[in-house]
């Protein structure tokens, strides 16, 4: 159904998938407050950069997962379904060629983004992509029914 096509989310093209890939990405670039709410933004920040002294990451997967669970209820809702659907992408990794990291990298900026222009914008862009990544490592746990 698509998602064993190669570069899915991560090249444009004329295959019909690639459009359609290519619109929803669009879609949530173009949003005027991203999914990830500029009120928010900091905190994830914060809460994956300091992950780098933490040991075995327990402690930042609840901060996450309670940041995530803390959005309004149409964000965390399309973001639970959106997220539910790239972790179904990554499955198909082996035909597609997009892993964790591959789908974070193109979808951290898109989702979460400050609301204006950091001075220190490529740590910014690892940290986003690695909020996306952690989220996509655990899924089921942040967006299970609480």
């Amino acid at each position: 159904p698509g998602l064993d096509i190669d570069g899915l989310y991560r090249i444009s093209g004329n295959l019909d998938v690639h459009v359609i890939t290519g619109a929803l990405k669009l879609f949530f670039r173009e949003l005027p407050e991203p999914l990830f709410p500029f009120s928010h933004f900091r905190q994830f920040i914060e809460a994956i950069s300091e992950r780098l002294g933490e040991v075995g990451g327990t402690g930042l997967g609840r901060r996450v997962r309670d940041l995530v669970r803390s959005l309004p209820a149409p964000n965390h809702d399309t973001l639970r379904l959106l997220f539910q659907h790239l972790c179904r992408v990554i499955e198909h990794g082996d035909q597609n060629r997009m892993s964790v990291q591959s789908v974070a990298i193109v979808f951290g900026p898109t989702l979460l983004r400050p609301e204006t222009e950091e001075t220190s914008m490529p740590m910014t862009m690892v940290f986003q992509s690695q909020v996306v990544e952690l989220i996509l490592q655990r899924c089921s746990d942040i967006f299970r029914p609480h």
